[in-house]
């Protein structure tokens, strides 16, 4: 596949979704040990109907994660709703590759995302919500500058044990990011 590097960091990099990946994400989701994370565990993922969903997140703020060295696809990241008007938005991120978890490329990722809502799409407010189970996640976001604002209790049930689903954001003043840095570069 050949990716397109929208927004860069050291390990990795975003490149707009390429639908043809989707026999890749259709892989990942009908993964129990990545998608029991996400809201499609309890779902079939079939070829055709990922590769109609990709088509319409390419047109939309997703992205796939590239890693750098390889450029291999290794997850997907990208805002789930973006409300213009409020200056807010949500958001997902999904490493698949499980070679890639815990080594940093999910912190990377989401603040080169968080970069580009906050200085590209003019947001103020991004929000996540991550069920409590997920530790290594909320650690993750923690590091991002995400705060919990709040909690839905046990509202989230896997093989009999109730869990929370934890609500975290950061707002843009909370945030630097590099992009802001271009600007000024260029006007030099």
């Amino acid at each position: 596949m050949r990716y397109f590097e929208k927004v860069g960091g050291d390990k990795c990099y975003l490149s707009p979704i390429n639908p043809d990946d989707a026999e890749q994400y259709t892989k990942w989701l009908n993964d129990l040990e990545v998608s029991i994370n996400t809201t499609l565990a309890s779902q079939m993922v079939s070829l055709l109907g990922e590769k109609e969903f990709l088509k319409d997140m390419s047109q939309e703020q997703h992205f796939a994660i590239i890693e750098r060295e390889t450029e291999q696809l290794i997850g997907t990241c990208g805002f789930v709703t973006v409300n213009q008007l409020h200056q807010n938005a949500e958001l997902g991120i999904l490493i698949g590759n499980k070679d890639y978890w815990g080594q940093g490329y999910g912190t990377e990722a989401i603040n080169l995302l968080v970069d580009y809502g906050f200085n590209i799409l003019n947001l103020h407010n991004i929000k996540l919500n991550v069920y409590s189970f997920n530790q290594r996640a909320i650690k993750c976001y923690k590091k991002c500058g995400f705060k919990e604002i709040g909690r839905r209790r046990e509202a989230r049930v896997v093989a009999g044990e109730k869990y929370d689903v934890v609500y975290m954001d950061l707002l843009a003043s909370e945030f630097e990011g590099k992009i802001g840095g271009l600007i000024q570069q260029g006007n030099q």
